[in-house]
This record gives C-alpha cells, sequence and structure tokens, in this order.
C-alpha cells in the first residue's frame, strides 16, 4: 500500500561537526530548527505520509480506541485519603478528559468543595496540564502549576479556598510545585532556566506581594544539578534538594520561621547519594555512604546532621536493594527489592515482632502509595501483576488486617483474569549474566513460534520497569500477543549494580541484552523472527535504534517513542535541556572516550545500507526532553540507507511535547495507532 504513496526526502546540507579531531558529517542538521517554515513543512509532509499511508486502518484505530475507551471507567474516582483535617479525592465525569479534584471537611459524608475543575480550566488550550496541588497549614490557600504547551513550563497561581478567588499573581517558567511554610502567608518553588529548562534556583514569595520582588533562596550554580523543595511528613523542616544522577545534597530550616536561612544537612561529596526523613528528634537517611552500592539506612539527631554522626539502622546487603522508606509515629515501613520483586518491611519503632508483607507472584508490583498522615497504623499500599488489575489497599500495622479500598474496574463485560496466563522466564546475557522477562498472555497459546509477540525496555537511569496490568494492552493479548517487560541492565531491577553494569563505558550491555532476550524468546519457541515486536520510549527508544542497527533480522516490526537517538550531538549540545545532567549517565563526550564509545552505538550515527523491520516512529514537536529533530533526522537518513521498502512512520504531534497528548482518552488515540500498526503488520483486522 505504501510503496503508491510518495514517501518524503529530506533535502540534504551537509553540516560538519569537529571533535577530537574527528569530523562527522550531518546531512540533515538544518531539521534543528524549530521557527523554520521548511522543517515544519517536512515534519507535515511526514505525517501526511503516514496519514495516507495508514488510510485503510483508519476505522481500525476507531474501533480499538472504542473498544480501550470502553474498559475505562469514565465517571472514575480516586479512593479518598485523609489530610489535616480534609479527605481529598480525585474524579473524572463521564465523557470529560480532565480531573476533578475536591476534598471534603472531617468526614466523606460532608459537602464537597471542588478545588478544581481541569475541564473548565482547560477549555480553549489543545494541551493542558495542572499539577502541584499544594494546600496551606491553615487549608486557606492553594498553590497549583499549569502547562498549556508541554514543555513542562508551568505558571503557579494560588486561589483561596474560603473564597474560591484566584489571585492575579502569576508566577512564570517553573517546575509547578510549591511549598508552603508554616506561617500560611510564605511559598517556596523552583524555577526553570529560560534555555535549558533546568530548576536551577529557589525562589521566596510572600502572598500580596509582586512575584517580581521574589528573593532567591537559592542558586544552583552547578549545571549537572537540579533543585527542588518540599516539607518534611513531620512538618517541621522545608528542606531543598539539589540532585544529580550521582550525588545529593539536602538544606534544611525550620517550617516554622521561613525568613531565615537554609542550613546544609550533608555537604555534597561526589558519589554520596542520600534521601532525608524526620521523625521527632531525628532524620533517617537511605544512602550508599561507605560503598553501600544497594543502599542503607542511617540516623541522625536533627541537630548533627553532617555524615559523621550518622549511624547504620538497616545494614547494607549485597542481595537486597532499599528502595525507600515511609515513617509513621509507630513504625517504619521499609521497600526493599530482592531477586527483581518488591517487598515492603513493617518495622514498629518498639523493635518488637517485624514482619513482611505476603505476596505470591513472580509477576507482581507491590509499592507504598499516599502516606501523608503520621499518626495512624494504617499503610496504604497498591498491588498489581501482568493479568491482576491494580488494587488499593489500607493495611492495619497492628492487626495486619487488609481492606481493599478498591479493585480497577475492567468495563466491557470480557474481562476475566483467570482467562490470563503470567510468568517470568530467565535469558541468559552474551556474558553470562541471568535476564528476568516478565510476560502475559491469554491461557491457551502454543508456543509453535507463530505467536505475535511485543517486547517492551526501557533500560536507563536505573529505573525498574514493573510488571503492572494495562487495560489498553488486552486489546493485544486477546487477539493472540503475547507481551513482556525484559528487566535489562540500564535499569534497577535486580539491584544498584544492575544500573551500574547498563549506563557509561558499559551501556551497551543495555542493548546486548534486549536483543539476547528476543533471541530466548524465539529459540524458546514463544515466537520467531517474522512474529516479534520491539517498543521503547525516549532512552528506551535509544534502546529501539541500538537493537535495530545490530540485529535488524530478529523484529518484524519496531515502534519508538519520542526516540533519544542522536546522542553524541545532543549530549554536546550543552544549551539542550537535561544535557549536562545527563554526563553521569552517558559519559560526557567532551572527553574522547566518552565521545568514542557514545559514537560507537548512537543508533543515528550507525544508520548503514541494511534491511531494517517496520517502523513506527512518534514525536512531539515541543518536546523538551528529547527534542522533535533527533527522530525527524534520524528517519530521513533512515529513509535513504536502508535497502528495504517496510513500512517507516514518523508521526509528529504538532501540539504536544514528552507525555504525548494531554487528555485520558486523547492519550488512547495514539496507543490505537501503535497498535493498529502492529495489528496490520500480522494482518490481524478483527
Amino acid at each position: 500500500m505504501s510503496k503508491e504513496i510518495q514517501q518524503p526526502i529530506a533535502k540534504i546540507i551537509p553540516h560538519e561537526l569537529e571533535k577530537h579531531g574527528h569530523v562527522r558529517i550531518d546531512n540533515y542538521y538544518w531539521l534543528n530548527d524549530r521557527e523554520n517554515p521548511e522543517v515544519i513543512d517536512y515534519l507535515n509532509k511526514e505525517n501526511e505520509y503516514y496519514n495516507q499511508s495508514t488510510a485503510h486502518t483508519k476505522e481500525f484505530q476507531k474501533q480499538l480506541f472504542e473498544e480501550m475507551k470502553g474498559r475505562i471507567k469514565e465517571d472514575d474516582e480516586s479512593v479518598p485519603y485523609f489530610y489535616n483535617g480534609y479527605y481529598y479525592i480525585t474524579r473524572f465525569e463521564k465523557g470529560k478528559d480532565y480531573p476533578i479534584y475536591s476534598r471534603k471537611k472531617d468526614s466523606l459524608e460532608a459537602k464537597e468543595e471542588i478545588m478544581f475543575n481541569c475541564n473548565e480550566i482547560a477549555v480553549g488550550h489543545t494541551y493542558f496540564n495542572l499539577n502541584g496541588i499544594s494546600v496551606s497549614e491553615d487549608n486557606k490557600w492553594v498553590s497549583f502549576g499549569i502547562d498549556t504547551v508541554s514543555r513542562r513550563q508551568y505558571t503557579i497561581q494560588i486561589k483561596n479556598l474560603e473564597t474560591n478567588e484566584i489571585l492575579p499573581l502569576k508566577i512564570e517558567n517553573t517546575t509547578g510545585g510549591a511549598t508552603w511554610a508554616s506561617d500560611n502567608k510564605t511559598i517556596f518553588y523552583s524555577r526553570k532556566d529560560e534555555v535549558t529548562l533546568r530548576p536551577d534556583r529557589i525562589f521566596k514569595h510572600k502572598l500580596g506581594s509582586n512575584p517580581e520582588n521574589d528573593v532567591v533562596v537559592y542558586f544552583e550554580k552547578d549545571d549537572t544539578f537540579n533543585v527542588s523543595i518540599y516539607k518534611s511528613k513531620s512538618k517541621k523542616y522545608l528542606i531543598i534538594t539539589s540532585e544529580s544522577t550521582l550525588t545529593s545534597e539536602y538544606q534544611i530550616l525550620l517550617s516554622a520561621t521561613p525568613d531565615e536561612k537554609f542550613k546544609i544537612f550533608q555537604k555534597r561529596t561526589r558519589e554520596l547519594e542520600y534521601s532525608i526523613s524526620h521523625y521527632e528528634d531525628s532524620f533517617y537517611i537511605v544512602t550508599n555512604k561507605d560503598d553501600a552500592t544497594n543502599f542503607k539506612l542511617m540516623k541522625t539527631d536533627e541537630d548533627k546532621t553532617s555524615k559523621e554522626h550518622w549511624v547504620d539502622l538497616i545494614p547494607h546487603r549485597e542481595e537486597v536493594l532499599l528502595e525507600g522508606i515511609d515513617i509513621f509515629k509507630d513504625y517504619l515501613v521499609v521497600s526493599e527489592r530482592f531477586d527483581g520483586l518488591n517487598k515492603i518491611r513493617i518495622m514498629p519503632w518498639n523493635g518488637v515482632g517485624e514482619y513482611y508483607l505476603p505476596f505470591e507472584l513472580e509477576t507482581y508490583t507491590a509499592y507504598t502509595t499516599t502516606n501523608i498522615d503520621f499518626d495512624t497504623e494504617i499503610l496504604r499500599y497498591g498491588y498489581q501483576s501482568m493479568a491482576i488489575p491494580s488494587s488499593l489497599i489500607d493495611f492495619n500495622m497492628r492487626t495486619q488486617e487488609k481492606i481493599i479500598l478498591k479493585e480497577q474496574e475492567v468495563l466491557g463485560g470480557k474481562f476475566d483474569k483467570n482467562n490470563y496466563a503470567e510468568e517470568r522466564i530467565w535469558a541468559t546475557a552474551t556474558d553470562g549474566t541471568k535476564i528476568p522477562i516478565s510476560m502475559v498472555y491469554k491461557k491457551g497459546i502454543k508456543l509453535n513460534g507463530e505467536n505475535p509477540f511485543l517486547l517492551y525496555a526501557y533500560g536507563s537511569y536505573g529505573m525498574t520497569m514493573e510488571p503492572y496490568f494495562s487495560t489498553t494492552r488486552l486489546s493485544l493479548l486477546d487477539r493472540g500477543f503475547i507481551y513482556a517487560i525484559a528487566h535489562i541492565r540500564g535499569g534497577e531491577d535486580m539491584g544498584r549494580q544492575w544500573y551500574e553494569d547498563g549506563k557509561l563505558l558499559k551501556k551497551k550491555n543495555t542493548f546486548t541484552d534486549f536483543i539476547d532476550c528476543s533471541k530466548h524468546v524465539i529459540a524458546e519457541k514463544y515466537s520467531s523472527e517474522k512474529h516479534l515486536y520491539a517498543e521503547g520510549g525516549s532512552a528506551g527508544g535509544l534502546l529501539m535504534g541500538a537493537i535495530i542497527n545490530m540485529n535488524p533480522e530478529l523484529y518484524n516490526g519496531v515502534i519508538a517513542q519520542v526516540p533519544f537517538v542522536d546522542v553524541v550531538t545532543t549530549m554536546l549540545d550543552e544549551t539542550i535541556p537535561l544535557t549536562t545532567g545527563e554526563y553521569d549517565e552517558w559519559g560526557n563526550p567532551n572527553k574522547k572516550k566518552y565521545y568514542d564509545y557514545m559514537l560507537s552505538y548512537s543508533p543515528y550515527d550507525n544508520v548503514k545500507a541494511q534491511d531494517y523491520p517496520n517502523i513506527y516512529i512518534s514525536t512531539g514537536l515541543h518536546d523538551s526532553q528529547v527534542q522533535y529533530w533527533e527522530p525527524a533526522k534520524w528517519i530521513a537518513k533512515l529513509r535513504v540507507c536502508r535497502t528495504n521498502s517496510n513500512q517507516l512512520y514518523l508521526d509528529t504531534n504538532m501540539e504536544a511535547g514528552h507525555g504525548g497528548a494531554s487528555g485520558r482518552f486523547e492519550a488512547l488515540k495514539e496507543v490505537a495507532k501503535e497498535f493498529s500498526f502492529l495489528l496490520d503488520l500480522e494482518k490481524i483486522e478483527r
């Protein structure tokens, strides 16, 4: 079908890029100009080509969209959580795209107070996101951030919850969040650098004053660090966080005295990571101090915060990753990861009778959720697996009784979790490492190599890809697909070392792990080269670009969402958001050894004359994380280098950024495009 339609060919304007005496010729560097009408024209032509080539799937896309939408409870609402005298609720109304944030005083029977109806505020905007809702301690004021462009640059505003009046105040170019001091009239917020979008300054604003006069309380001059501010759960401290990929630093100030100076908790030391929680007269510190690769828990007096005073509370363990803690008045709750699986450990402060929550499956994920209330014996946690919808559970840590507050409803009348099987298998990587793969499929499939199989992975920044439930995924499973997550190195799925072994000069482990997982599912007859598909987004899009350069023959099709594929050029451009903060992840190409290594895998630089699988690439014109020109240049080069005529599409949302469309149903249309691409290749249309 697509052969009859003229594919767009980008014009070639050679551009020399020199570093370390090495010259690269970038024929499509000119696409790096959002203001150039020719660039917009090229992106529009790619969109037109995609739309014409897939015109025969448009009805099927609508069918998939309606099917996926039909599983979602449209008039859904969150489980209320109680904080500072109010129950807070997020709910959706039937047919509406955006949430309504409300609260009820003292009781769920009380009158609903609507804080924000985002459906009303979003009118007239093609993109809309409200975030960072923060209520003052006297419950009178709420601050919030709004982004209508999708570049994650939020405007902070403040609303009087007693009169429902939104103050005329507008604070531009922020992260959206703000933190109230205990005086109920001072907020602290972080602002972004106009060019790089790095949050680099903490400001203080007094109600009633002109924001132009807001005071900078902290400026982070190191461009590899981001800054933010929050309040301790105990409400006693305001805490400024400065973080880079490998190093952290905190500053503290009593919330009751917002005009005093912040004090350094423990000054930054290269590769010392720590996070802090306050309880009574002490701070609890999750840290990698003393070579604690998998982190440990330490404790110190609140007036002696530097590291020489820290004392071990839970020592480092080689086989257990300490992921975080939740502090309650009578309990310490520890989130751990062992053998790739979540564990939740309950430790009473009195030292009597600690235990773990019991979980049976091998493809589940469990996590503590909204636990804002300090003086409670109830732990709220979430649980789901690849076949079991997510549940929210209130667990009494004293009696060990649990109440399932809510299980995600799957509407449409066809879903039964007993119809699906899930399993965890292990592939052997090139260097002998065992890589776990979590998968789900409809019961009754035969291992004959004929099953369509979608393998997903991310594999960067130490981000763990949990085996989670998805209602949209059912549209693939019910049509015979196996869906799997490869827990490759570069994530933290198997502990901190898993991350260390998939970054910097070991980054290629991420790619070869994915390829070895692909070969394993083919060898075990779950699928075959004709029916295997790969999917990844952002840094996972880098993974997609790398694997199709290395082993294109393994895949029939690949989905790359907002892919980071022009690694070397981007990492050499310090004006691009995120670049300098990424040196600890990818390496600094201003140093030759990193330049050479990056160049050896950068997807754009390694496109060559060979057959490539069918590829669907999506991006957003306003993306601040991965600039639109990376996928645009990539597809332009693929078109002229490849030696076959498989489907090759670039689909640019001309009004969105890194997260895609903003409405909950608009986002489903993007999923429907991806699924129709896969199902059309499999000739499955029903």
